[in-house]
């Protein structure tokens, strides 16, 4: 096998499909999500479970494949999202923030006039059983290239040990940086904590530990999402993408003004 030619497919990321309206551009609406979703099935193109997508592979054997993934792992996945790809025979991998499990989003800056539950564990190993995966997103949504070494390290191994006790070991073996942030010091810290894959933003390094994601925002709402397209449409879909989750330093400056968020309520998770 030639080494030159490994490489890794394409990785989307969503945040939350349908649900109550926000005030920034993460959502997309339940019936655009699966309008791309059926035109990408109809196309031929295939989403891969976590560990197919760590494996090595050709760029012939990647054509037409991708990896799904969900930031956040809002309560609405469950109903929006993960039957319109359980139909089509698609799967995802969804990354949690682990100290939010089936409550609500305190860490965040109110978008919604409510705030919205994640997550329980009932569901996550419910769809767990159907073939989905989920993997980690931090403890508490932290931008983990502002914070000193030791909480770093709190905030990876706390969530890698939660998802693995839980849920086990392959859990465990990847993490999506909030904000797609990640220096030298973060990748460390992450392989440190167990981590093999990590994901970043637009413009990753290309290592296990540092992999790009093109996010899909509000306004990416053609049958081909920009991550998946070859044309100048895709390169500046990807452009505008990447800027605006560069624009995403925004919340940590709002959250930092209103203090640390408080800590997640208490609730009875069945």
């Amino acid at each position: 096998m030639d080494v030159a030619a490994l490489t890794h497919p394409p990785v989307l990321c969503y945040h939350r499909i349908g649900g109550p309206l926000e005030l920034g551009v993460t959502r997309v609406g339940r019936s655009v999500f699966a309008r791309q979703m059926s035109a990408l099935a109809r196309d031929g193109w295939r989403t891969l479970s976590l560990p197919e997508f760590a494996a090595p592979r050709t760029t012939d054997d990647a054509r037409r494949t991708f990896l799904l993934t969900f930031d956040d792992g809002y309560a609405s996945l469950a109903q929006h999202a993960y039957p319109v790809l359980a139909e089509l025979g698609f799967t995802a991998t969804t990354f949690l923030i682990t100290d939010y499990i089936g409550k609500t989003n305190t860490w965040d800056v109110r978008y919604t006039w409510n705030r919205l539950r994640h997550l329980s564990w009932t569901q996550i190993e419910e769809w767990g059983a159907r073939g989905f995966d989920f993997a980690s997103h931090g403890a508490t949504h932290r931008r983990l290239t502002w914070l000193d070494d030791a909480t770093v390290a709190t905030e990876l191994k706390r969530s890698h040990d939660v998802l693995t006790s839980r849920l086990g070991s392959d859990a465990g073996r990847a993490i999506a940086y909030p904000f797609g942030a990640a220096d030298k010091r973060v990748l460390s810290h992450a392989q440190h904590a167990g981590y093999e894959l990590g994901f970043g933003g637009v413009r990753g390094r290309g290592t296990a530990l540092h992999l790009s994601r093109v996010p899909v925002y509000l306004w990416d709402s053609a049958q081909v999402p920009f991550g998946l397209r070859t044309d100048v449409l895709g390169v500046v879909g990807r452009l505008v993408a990447h800027v605006a989750n560069r624009c995403a330093v925004g919340t940590t400056l709002l959250r930092a003004i209103q203090k640390t968020p408080p800590l997640p309520e208490s609730v009875v998770d069945a």
